[in-house]
């Protein structure tokens, strides 16, 4: 029932770490998703420094999924979004043939206070890779929920379809996304219903066919297979997966099925023919190995 466990990597962000777990040498995709970061948990004092801050970046061939259990993330782009994102919201954001964005923690900076979250890359299919950019907040309204009969089960889809239910989220290919909460000695039931899935501890302990999952360990699951969850602590974790689209490669933040493709997004950040959001282009983030530039110069 468990065809792999991957353990996080931790990485310094330059000011907090997050636990990256996709992409894998030994599976580099789950369906679509391609990527996915573990933000914190984190404690921020008021007034921590703007180096935390992600700074104006670029990206094409994918949708970007933010989803907050604490704390919150002002994000704007290069469409013209400008979006405070809390816990229990998604920002979904579609690259496309490109798009550029900041992730800023000017809330947090000002207050202090937690931070907790998730950030998942979503592949898209290769006839919609050089689509328009576009983005979309979506609220606990848009993303249904269901509760255990005997409270030990709280669920919420965060997007695509599972369970019998579709969250009002546009998407690309057909996946799935849950945030599940778990009470100790709570037991829940992932069906087969796609022939990609994985489920990510977030925090606490569950027990999957015989073997405990920790926090920070990402479960690729066996295909075709129902699969039992154990609470063995109060413990959140996060099921995704779907369809697959095919080998992506992946170069910084540009995802493509063409490598030709990262290769001229490149020449374009570089060359500054990607537009910066209005609301926040006085710095960039450069390319890795190119000289330092405003985004350093503005620390």
């Amino acid at each position: 029932m468990i065809d792999l466990v991957i353990d996080q990597k931790r990485k310094d962000l330059g000011g907090f770490e997050v636990g990256r777990v996709l992409p894998f040498a030994g599976h580099r995709m789950v369906g679509p998703f391609v990527f996915f970061d573990h933000m914190g948990p984190v404690d921020f004092l008021p007034g921590f420094p703007r180096t935390v801050d992600v700074r104006p970046h670029p990206h094409i061939g994918l949708s970007t999924v933010t989803y907050l259990f604490d704390g919150s993330i002002t994000h704007r782009d290069s469409v013209g979004s400008s979006q405070v994102i809390q816990p229990g919201e998604v920002n979904w954001m579609t690259a496309g043939k490109g798009i550029t964005h900041s992730e800023r923690f000017e809330d947090l900076r000002a207050h202090g206070g937690s931070m907790h979250g998730i950030q998942a890359w979503v592949a898209l299919p290769t006839a919609d890779e050089e689509i328009d950019p576009s983005f979309a907040n979506h609220g606990p309204a848009d993303l249904p929920t269901y509760e255990s009969p005997d409270g030990k089960l709280w669920a919420r889809l965060v997007a695509g379809k599972a369970f019998g239910a579709e969250a009002k989220v546009k998407t690309n290919s057909p996946l799935f996304y849950v945030h599940w909460k778990l009470k100790a000695g709570g037991q829940a039931d992932l069906a087969p219903e796609y022939s990609e899935r994985a489920a990510y501890v977030a925090q606490g302990t569950v027990e999957v066919d015989g073997r405990q999952l920790h926090a920070g360990q990402m479960a690729v699951l066996t295909p075709g297979t129902h699969v039992l969850f154990t609470a063995q602590t109060d413990a959140i974790v996060m099921l995704l997966g779907g369809e697959p689209v095919g080998e992506r490669f992946i170069e910084w933040n540009f995802v493509s099925s063409s490598k030709d493709r990262i290769e001229q997004a490149k020449a374009d950040w570089r060359a500054g023919r990607m537009k910066l959001p209005d609301a926040d282009d006085q710095e960039f983030t450069p390319l890795p190995g190119d000289p330092p530039g405003p985004a350093q110069a503005m620390s």
